[in-house]
């Protein structure tokens, strides 16, 4: 038996992960982001093969990143996390920096911005894990980066069904006795 809830103590960020493809930005909410190695320093994002993010990083294989602030709103939040990008310009009316990938750092709401250039991935079941070489990283601000946990406990957020966090609702089961 698996108790789900148990997942929930393991710690994640909530980050903004970008990409550029041709002319076009985008960019979704990961809770999945971390750096794998020192020499050379490489980060490790995992996406839901759903997303239009993770068809972006595939294809031009470099990603952003950006470090959510703990007072990040929902609604910002919302902006890229439950809309996709294939229907939306999430990068309408937010600022962002374009460095050495192209792909659009967010620096609203972000203490730190980061980009990568794929060097490898892991195809999972229902998601990628894409490895990168840190290109570049700027702090913006100082501030504490918003957790998973704070986000679910205290801005009541809910995950997805793209996220590797979703765990579907347990259905009710009713005996009948007679």
């Amino acid at each position: 038996m698996i108790d789900t809830d148990t997942l929930f103590k393991i710690q994640y960020g909530m980050y903004i992960v970008t990409s550029k493809l041709n002319d076009k930005l985008n960019g979704q909410i990961a809770t999945t982001v971390m750096q794998v190695s020192n020499d050379p320093i490489q980060l490790s994002v995992c996406l839901s093969n759903q997303t239009y993010t993770h068809e972006m990083v595939q294809q031009s294989k470099v990603f952003g990143v950006s470090i959510l602030n703990q007072n990040t709103p929902m609604t910002f939040i919302g902006k890229f996390g439950y809309k996709s990008g294939r229907n939306t310009d999430k990068c309408a009316e937010v600022d962002y920096e374009q460095n050495l990938t192209g792909a659009p750092l967010i620096v609203n709401h972000a203490l730190v911005v980061l980009e990568c250039n794929v060097v490898k991935k892991l195809n999972l079941d229902t998601h990628t894990i894409f490895v990168g070489n840190l290109l570049s990283a700027k702090k913006i601000q100082d501030g504490i980066a918003m957790t998973y946990e704070y986000y679910h406990t205290e801005l009541k957020g809910k995950a997805p069904e793209t996220a590797p966090t979703y765990v579907k609702k347990k259905e009710k089961n009713y005996a009948i006795c007679l």
